[in-house]
């Protein structure tokens, strides 16, 4: 992982913590949330307070996760908004925290010049001990204030202000005006600077979780399913109809065709579909040169066409199928029949534009593994247990393309790929395809059937 690091692929935009003053207030959060203390003079954080160093010096990197669930928060700056969210638990918490830090940003910049706001993403839930607890998690509800209560204290006050402009008599309740100079003297005057750090809650429909090997969770789809890593049996008796695995592709692929969740990349709108395809043939013979101890020299496109040459009939059903989707793109070959049992196909689909657009992807670079430029940019929890069993060489040659080819332009290569950001308008457009595709039935054809 050090080549990562070193190539700001791994820990990138964290915040640094160094200063005394800052280092001593993170400590006190850490004291309150967690009843521990670090010894480090510096470290760096991500959006949520985690620091990769501390979870070292603690050997636990869920100081602040305890479980995976009800995940904890010390924010010492608005800046954290813009960082990273490491080990993550489940994809929607990065989003939920930069929706709250920017709904109360002018709040917390204020709190946080005198004192660490910490709190809690608080679940319906308090553990996640089979998957079906998982479906019990329906909302997620923040609740934040500064380790010395100045939120708590600021409503105490405001609730005495009110009882006494309330009272008749209030001006001759000496214990009443005692009690608001002493919080006033904390808080400030809440009447003209008022102080509030409401609870928000999020709705978490749909979702993927590390929990139990993988899984993910669409709730508000035209048909609700699950979606597993491990074997459907290994879930137990879940009340959603739709429990699907990976070793069932026809049904997932007929499940995304149903949802209108998917899109060939032939189709996306403003995509470079031959450049994408080339990319992703590369990919997958940087993967089968390796897996036969091939040598593919500094992996130019000139080398891997060696390979590909070298491979003939054994080249792999991923790299034929997309090969051939790719003559068609260039008008010189007739449009392929890929179904959903073709190992290529998941490599030639995109998420469809709306709000599950990102959870899609995430579904997808899991279906289409030698992709490691989508799994970088959706999955980085997967790319990262992925990337600790490949060779040495894949592995220079991943850090060196994404270095090269993705970090010198990060927003306009996920823009290029998958479209621009979602956003609240769930209306979809209609794909605009350069050649007549004719009438299908799903994106490449019919699709066996295979929800039961």
């Amino acid at each position: 992982m050090k080549r990562l690091i070193e190539k700001g692929l791994m820990f990138g935009n964290l915040i640094e913590v160094s200063s005394p003053q800052l280092v001593e207030r993170y400590n006190r959060a850490l004291k309150a949330l967690t009843g521990k203390e670090t010894r480090l003079a510096d470290f760096h954080i991500d959006i949520s307070g985690y620091s990769p160093e501390i979870g070292d010096e603690l050997g636990d990197d869920l100081y602040l996760n305890p479980h995976g669930c009800n995940r904890q928060f010390i924010l010492l700056t608005t800046s954290q908004k813009n960082a990273p969210l490491l080990n993550i638990k489940f994809s929607t918490s990065r989003d939920i925290l930069t929706r709250f830090i920017e709904a109360n940003e002018g709040q917390l910049f204020a709190l946080t010049a005198r004192d660490a706001v910490a709190g809690e993403l608080a679940n319906s839930v308090y553990q996640v001990s089979t998957p079906l607890k998982l479906l019990d998690i329906r909302r997620v509800t923040v609740e934040a204030d500064t380790i010395g209560g100045h939120v708590a204290d600021a409503g105490r006050l405001t609730r005495l202000i009110d009882r006494f402009r309330g009272e008749p008599d209030g001006w001759r309740d000496d214990v009443l005006i005692a009690d608001m100079i002493t919080l006033a003297k904390k808080t400030g005057d809440v009447t003209r600077v008022p102080i509030t750090l409401p609870a928000m809650s999020f709705e978490q429909a749909s979702f993927w979780t590390a929990h139990f090997g993988g899984i993910y969770v669409f709730r508000d789809t035209k048909v609700p399913a699950v979606i597993s890593t491990l074997p459907r049996e290994s879930l137990g008796v879940l009340p959603v109809k739709t429990v699907l695995d990976f070793s069932q592709r026809n049904a997932i692929a007929e499940w995304l065709g149903a949802n209108a969740l998917v899109e060939p990349i032939v189709q996306a709108r403003g995509l470079d579909a031959a450049a994408v395809l080339r990319q992703k043939m590369d990919f997958v013979l940087v993967d089968a040169a390796d897996a036969l101890g091939l040598d593919v020299g500094d992996a130019r496109r000139t080398e891997l066409r060696k390979i590909a040459v070298q491979l003939g009939d054994a080249l792999p059903e991923e790299f034929q199928g997309l090969a051939a989707l790719l003559r068609w793109v260039e008008g010189a070959g007739p449009w392929p029949r890929i179904t959903s049992e073709h190992r290529s196909y998941f490599y030639t689909l995109r998420a469809s534009p709306g709000p599950l657009r990102d959870l899609v992807n995430m579904l997808l670079s899991e279906l289409a593994p030698m992709d490691v430029r989508q799994m970088f940019i959706v999955h980085k929890e997967l790319f990262y247990a992925s990337y600790a069993k490949w060779s040495e060489k894949k592995r220079q040659y991943v850090a060196d393309f994404l270095e090269r080819e993705y970090k010198v332009d990060a927003q306009g290569a996920r823009e290029a790929l998958f479209g621009v950001e979602p956003s609240m308008d769930t209306r979809r457009q209609s794909p605009h395809p350069s050649r007549d595709l004719g009438a299908v039935v799903g994106p490449w054809g019919a699709v066996k059937r295979g929800l039961t």
